[in-house]
């Protein structure tokens, strides 16, 4: 189920504040390139549960 939209407006990457984008994965970072996963429904922007990605 995507996210609202109106969250994706507001949630930033914790570790640099870049934009995030909702991947089939989980919140993509198009700054420094973590991805913040989402259980349940709910993302979890914790910079130690993000994994690097390439851009």
């Amino acid at each position: 189920m995507p996210l609202d939209p109106r969250l994706l407006e507001i949630l930033c990457c914790p570790a640099c504040h870049g934009d995030v984008v909702e991947w089939a994965e989980g919140l993509h970072c198009q700054s420094c390139g973590l991805l913040y996963p989402i259980e349940d429904g709910i993302p979890v922007m914790l910079i130690d549960a993000a994994k690097k990605v390439e851009k």
